[in-house]
């Protein structure tokens, strides 16, 4: 088991090691495998590269994130600047569904509200916001629709889960409770557990993943 002060070094050398990132202010501290960030990210997009590389790190149980973003110079964009650009982004994301959601701009910070039929569509919507310019936070208020049968949706997981070579399909359950879905047991790492709750939002008709599993110590 890899101690909390292990467990930092590896955060602070992933963050340093991820060209995305300036490292320079940022803070980090380990309480029992919990990792907190502090302190100040450049923009909403290295805020969120900052989160997935600890989330890489071997040892990590968990991550709060209060990173700030630094204010924008004199020239930062207006909020209706910053809405035609998530619009835009929406746009070249998914041409094809762009017009189900809408982006609502408030002091840098984006509410993006809609239905769509799909998980992956949501997080798609939300990945568009990390390159938007002056954009100081993202609230993904997007619902997911349910476009299947109910009872389809817990073999459709197991069967994903099975399929994986990264999920130990043996010590992760599922339970299926109309839309929502929830998860227990084991996994061996932040990224085996990630990939447990990505692979039961991309299930057609999952509304909500209810994640209770827990990363070994």
């Amino acid at each position: 088991m890899k101690s909390d002060a292990d467990v930092k070094h590896d955060v602070d050398a992933e963050l340093k090691w991820n060209p995305q990132i300036d490292a320079t202010d940022i803070a980090t501290k380990v309480t029992n495998g919990a990792v907190a960030l502090s302190g100040y990210a450049r923009n909403y997009y290295e805020r969120h590269q900052a989160e997935l590389s600890v989330k890489r790190v071997a040892g990590v149980t968990a991550v709060a994130n209060d990173l700030l973003v630094k204010s924008a110079n004199p020239d930062k964009l207006t909020d209706p600047e910053i809405a035609r650009e998530a619009l835009s982004a929406l746009k070249m994301e998914l041409p094809a569904s762009w017009d189900k959601i809408r982006p609502m701009v408030r002091d840098g910070q984006v509410v993006l509200e809609g239905v769509v039929e799909w998980q992956y569509l949501r997080d798609r919507a939300e990945g568009a916001m990390h390159r938007v310019r002056g954009l100081r936070g993202v609230r993904n208020s997007i619902r997911v629709q349910p476009a299947i049968a109910a009872g389809e949706i817990k073999s459709r997981i197991e069967a994903a889960f099975r399929r994986s070579a990264v999920i130990d399909a043996d010590h992760v359950k599922v339970e299926v409770h109309g839309s929502e879905v929830r998860l227990t047991g084991e996994v061996r790492s932040w990224a085996e557990r990630e990939q447990a709750k990505q692979s039961a939002w991309s299930a057609p008709g999952v509304a909500n993943v209810v994640d209770d599993l827990t990363v070994r110590a």
